[in-house]
């Protein structure tokens, strides 16, 4: 958003998510239980469409219960289904007259029908979302009644203290452009009027759709060409050329009040979003979505958040919303099929990507996570020629290539293609030298292959100094130890290893193998006897064999070891 502080001002709804439906069930309340139960339990899993069904079930029986008329608001609202939510919102109002979620979905609904004067005879009348956005809302429901000067007033009441973030000033600026006044808007983005602003992708765009009305197309052209060095994306390019063509801009950011309504309560989710619960941040995005269906922007915030929230049911087709004309369709759909995924249908993502490699193939973002999602699903093969397809739409390696390079690399490795995969780790070392993720990976290569052990020793110890508080990198360091025969390193760094991921069977099987080394055979046999305990279905069955480790616990270290034809261990008078 454009105001980066201005979150530590807006008002947070006033009522818990998860508490909505925390009073005891009546215990007079014939068949009320079951579906208050319910609801509950659907309120606290997040589960919006259960929470419907049963919150419904449970209202026609206590029809006066607001901690379920609220839950229910919010699931509807987490739905996207808005209309729905507002003859609860009504309801509810009427029993909590200043209820902050029944104001919200009240007030939303007067902005989307433009009835301004509605919007401010509920302000009037107690309505309330809280502290500054209502005072916002009421700013842009003046205007949109026609009463411009007065709206300018009310934004201009919150340019004190209670507005660090010059987030009311930035809506003044876009009414005075919506109503014609060139002149007062461009003196408010450049600064003139109030202070500086912090203008994000949109305000850029507004502000030189305002100097190009004032027939300053250069000043914009050097607007943006300071704002994007790099040329910004399709849309930003063509207003440029436009621009530096001398072609006149018209004004079109907001198109109306409730277009600056729905930004209002985009940018609120923007700020909320680093510091609250999904759940709650997912209130004003799905509101911007309500007041501007088109502003896609919002749509793909509330998928997002969706998927943090694990529904992925709601997650995918938000995605699928935005339109291949947007320019934010590859994002959003790079996204849809990392949703896929994630929902298991690793069928319908792969096709999603495929389709996706054949409409953008300059696109190496788009064969990466291709060449990710197969990967992930052990389709090596496959996702090696992905990979090459990304590095291909590069004309010349760049550091942030390094991933794609380390991700084809593990693939090499994974097929026993163990010299194209070194090649791939070492040239993802030229691009970003101190990867430590990289280094380990190789590192770790070498000790297993039992060859380079003094650079892999090199590479380890770069890597956990990189990220000492890495569990999986300081095991790798205590097994290049124990790989050395340096037993007694080996211990101090892998019991530092099961320190930080203590349930690990592959990092408990290894201190088991060095406790064994230096003679702590009871210890070692705890250790293997943890590491047991540890693997579950979802372990992968090349990194660690249990039933390796039960015959270790059956005839010891050395005799299995005997027993492969590996190298013995080295003993020394220390090992006791």
């Amino acid at each position: 958003m454009p105001f980066p502080h201005t979150y530590r001002i807006l008002p947070i709804l006033a009522f818990s998510l998860n508490a909505a439906l925390a009073l005891t069930a009546p215990a007079n309340a014939e068949g009320f239980a079951g579906p208050y139960l319910a609801a509950r339990q659907a309120d606290i899993a997040g589960d919006y469409s259960a929470n419907v069904e049963y919150g419904i079930r449970a209202l026609a029986r206590d029809p006066d219960n607001m901690d379920l008329m609220e839950g229910l608001i919010v699931a509807e609202i987490g739905l996207g289904e808005f209309g729905e939510a507002v003859p609860v919102a009504r309801r509810l109002q009427g029993l909590s007259h200043d209820n902050q979620i029944a104001g919200l979905v009240l007030l939303a609904d007067a902005i989307r029908a433009e009835n301004w004067a509605k919007v401010l005879a509920a302000l009037d009348d107690g309505t309330t979302i809280g502290g500054l956005l209502d005072l916002v809302i009421r700013g842009w429901a003046q205007v949109g009644s026609g009463k411009v000067t007065q709206g300018l007033k009310t934004f201009a009441s919150l340019e004190d203290e209670q507005d660090p973030g010059r987030f009311s000033l930035y809506h003044s600026g876009l009414a005075m452009a919506l109503a014609g006044d060139f002149e007062g808007a461009v003196k408010v983005f450049s600064g003139e009027a109030g202070g500086a602003l912090q203008l994000d992708r949109q305000g850029l765009i507004a502000y030189a759709q305002i100097l190009s009305q004032l027939e300053r197309n250069q000043a914009a052209v050097e607007l943006l060409d300071k704002a994007f060095p790099g040329g910004g994306d399709g849309e930003i390019a063509l207003l440029r050329r436009e621009l530096a063509a001398g072609k006149p801009i018209a004004f079109s950011a907001i198109a109306s009040p409730r277009d600056g309504l729905a930004d209002v309560f985009f940018s609120v989710a923007q700020s909320l979003a680093r510091d609250l619960e999904p759940n709650i941040v997912l209130l004003y995005s799905r509101t911007a979505e309500f007041l501007k269906p088109e502003l896609y922007e919002a749509t793909l915030l509330s998928a997002t958040l969706l998927e943090m929230l694990e529904r992925f049911e709601l997650a995918v087709p938000a995605y699928a919303k935005v339109p291949e004309s947007h320019r934010l369709y590859l994002t959003a759909s790079l996204s849809r099929a990392e949703a896929l995924r994630r929902w298991g249908d690793s069928g319908q993502a792969i096709a999603v990507l495929e389709a996706l490699a054949k409409s953008h193939p300059d696109a190496p973002k788009v064969h990466k996570t291709l060449g990710d999602t197969l990967r992930f699903l052990g389709r090596c093969d496959e996702a090696t020629n992905a990979y090459d397809k990304a590095v291909q739409s590069y004309e010349t390696p760049a550091r942030e290539q390094w991933g794609l390079i380390f991700a084809r690399g593990i693939c090499h490795e994974q097929l026993d293609n163990w010299p194209e995969a070194e090649a791939d780790f070492r040239l993802a070392l030229e691009l970003n030298p101190e990867q430590p993720s990289v280094l380990n990976y190789l590192g770790y290569s070498f000790v297993e292959q039992k060859q380079n052990l003094d650079e892999a020793l090199d590479m380890i110890e770069r890597a956990v100094a990189a990220r000492p508080a890495d569990g999986f990198i300081t095991d790798s360091l205590g097994w290049v130890y124990y790989r050395l025969g340096r037993y007694g390193e080996a211990v101090v760094q892998m019991e530092r290893a099961v320190e930080l991921v203590p349930v690990d069977p592959i990092i408990n099987d290894h201190l088991g193998d060095v406790y064994w080394a230096v003679g702590r055979r009871l210890e070692a046999e705890f250790q293997w006897h943890r590491a047991l305990s540890f693997i579950s279905d979802d372990t992968d069955p090349d990194e660690i064999d249990p039933d390796r480790i039960r015959r270790k616990l059956e005839v010891g270290l050395d005799v299995v070891l005997e027993e492969e034809g590996a190298d013995p261990l080295i003993r020394s008078d220390e090992d006791g």
